[in-house]
């Protein structure tokens, strides 16, 4: 029983570990940059041949250069997904809040949202 607990304990652990792990480019493979949110398998495959041909990316501007098809806007959805240059975030890009969704923030839009008040009889 407690084999089992620490089994499922550490698969939860591990889990939690590459939802919040940054992916470095110099040294992804291709599943883990299909793993970024905006980055395909076409984008993963030039972003391997690219480093393969021409060494190590320098910084976020030698990826955009290089790699076509990745600009300024790609590269900072990636940033944000998590993708690292030399283990740097796109400088200027802030990661959004965690537990905030798209959706959510158009469900709630502008508006104060307050919590219901429950009342005790």
């Amino acid at each position: 029983m407690l084999n089992k607990l620490l089994l499922v304990l550490a698969g939860l652990f591990v889990s939690i570990s590459f939802a919040f792990a940054d992916v470095e480019v110099n040294q992804a493979d291709q599943a883990a940059l299909d793993g970024i949110k905006g980055i395909g398998p076409t984008t993963s495959k030039a972003i391997l041949e690219e480093r393969k041909k021409g060494g190590n990316f320098k910084d976020w501007n030698d990826l955009q250069t290089r790699v076509k098809g990745v600009g300024d806007k790609s590269s900072e959805k990636f940033s944000q997904a998590g993708l690292t240059v030399n283990g740097i975030a796109k400088p200027g890009v802030t990661k959004p809040v965690a537990g905030k969704t798209d959706k959510a923030k158009k469900v709630a839009g502008d508006k104060a949202v307050e919590p219901k008040k429950t009342v005790k009889q």
